[in-house]
């Protein structure tokens, strides 16, 4: 390249920069006025590290000039270095920090270091400048480099100093982008709880809901578990409770959907069969991918409170609960939400409801965590559980002692969600 020669005669280490002065300490040459003043000894003891350095360099002099500074900065290094981009590009290796000159003979200037931060988006960017580039090189800052170095103004330890601060630098920039992104995320989350868990539209002063959901082991990433509750002018409540396969933010958007699908249809009249036909059709032209299913349970309670219609879409039954019994109520079921389109015959179930009764909707997550002595704890076993705490008359007081229970029991082991949705009436 052109510029190479240039480059190669200005950028002296520092003994040979005092061997062309005269004995009076004037420089003999322009170049030589140029070079740097005095600069301290290579890093102590306590700013050594164990760095990779890529060196993206075509002149041999400036290379082995650079390998020599490297060798008296007083960091420890592994040294890698190609002549161009498309050489530097298919090296295995990924650098703590590149020194990028931006006179390659495939690319140069701010282009060239752009192609550097997208294939090394993890690693800090030092940019190699001649004597009067000094804009490009503040230019090349400001486009995303950690620093830029002036070729003749070099020595071993700011060159040191140089590449860790970058590196430093950079990390500091990544941890920075890191907490944003999850700051931004658990927004998202709080928007997704909110569509996930609703506030029950009812009507009915008599009506006690309690509700509980619970991320496995203590995540707080959500999944894909919803529940709803509304009531009709007649005072018909209808409730749905349901079960998105697996958790993150997708399956939590799909819950979301289904969930605002299911009021929007029961608040419009739509009949239950109905509806679970209309949001299988919704899941499947949401989901992300074909494996995605979903469970769910919906009850039409009638007004005088007698009696409970439920249809079941391969979900729980719910539990019908008084002081001192809990019995699932015997629904007929069917398949999961989009297990296998268009082939679901979901049929509803008619439940007569006791005096004083109430309702207990829930997803598989409360049943799956271990017991004290390692097993699974099980649909029967948690509904033992359930019995037992039956004398407490306050919904949220009784799903507060149910989970603890279960949850000492498991020990944090347990991976699922668990929602729980408890309707009841004095």
């Amino acid at each position: 390249m052109h510029h190479a020669e240039t480059a190669s005669l200005s950028w002296r280490r520092p003994e040979e920069e005092a061997a062309a002065m005269s004995g009076d300490g004037e420089p003999r040459t322009a170049l030589s006025s140029m070079a740097p003043p005095t600069l301290p000894k290579p890093a102590s003891a306590s700013m050594r590290a164990d760095v990779s350095v890529l060196l993206i360099e075509d002149d041999p002099g400036d290379v082995l000039l650079t390998r020599e500074f490297l060798d008296d900065s007083g960091i420890s290094s592994r040294f890698a270095q190609a002549g161009s981009l498309e050489e530097a590009s298919a090296l295995p290796t990924v650098p703590d920090c590149v020194l990028l000159d931006l006179h390659l003979p495939d690319e140069s200037g701010l282009p060239a270091l752009r192609r550097v931060l997208h294939r090394w988006p993890e690693s800090a960017v030092v940019v190699l400048t001649g004597l009067d580039d000094a804009a490009v090189g503040a230019a090349a800052v400001a486009a995303g480099a950690q620093d830029y170095l002036v070729k003749g103004r070099i020595d071993g330890a700011l060159l040191g100093r140089t590449v860790q601060y970058a590196i430093r630098r950079h990390h500091a920039v990544i941890t920075e982008r890191q907490l944003r992104e999850s700051r931004m995320q658990a927004r998202e989350n709080v928007r997704l709880q909110r569509g996930l868990l609703p506030t029950p539209l009812v009507t009915d002063p008599a009506l006690r809901v309690a509700s509980r959901y619970v991320p496995g082991r203590g995540r707080s990433l959500l999944g894909g578990d919803f529940f709803d509750v509304v009531q009709d002018e007649d005072g018909t409540v209808h409730a749905v409770i349901g079960d998105v396969c697996g958790n993150g933010p997708d399956e939590a958007a799909i819950g979301v959907g289904l969930r605002v699908g299911w009021r929007t249809l029961t608040l419009a009249g739509i009949d239950k069969t109905s509806r679970m036909r209309l949001l299988e059709q919704v899941l499947v032209a949401e989901r992300p991918r074909e494996a995605t299913f979903a469970t769910a349970c919906t009850v039409r309670i009638d007004p005088d409170r007698s009696r409970a219609v439920i249809v079941s879409a391969g979900h729980p039954p719910p539990l019908v609960i008084t002081a001192g019994t809990v019995q699932a109520a015997p629904v007929r079921h069917d398949l999961g939400l989009g297990m296998f389109p268009g082939r679901g015959r979901w049929q509803e179930t008619v439940v007569t409801l006791p005096p004083g009764a109430g309702l207990l909707l829930y997803t598989d997550g409360v049943y799956e965590g271990f017991t004290e002595d390692g097993t699974r704890l099980g649909e029967e076993r948690f509904i033992e559980r359930a019995t037992t705490l039956s004398t407490i008359t306050d919904p949220a007081d009784y799903l507060t002692a149910l989970l603890g229970d279960i949850q000492r029991s498991d020990d944090g082991r347990h991976s699922d969600d668990t929602a729980l949705l408890y309707l009841a009436w004095p």
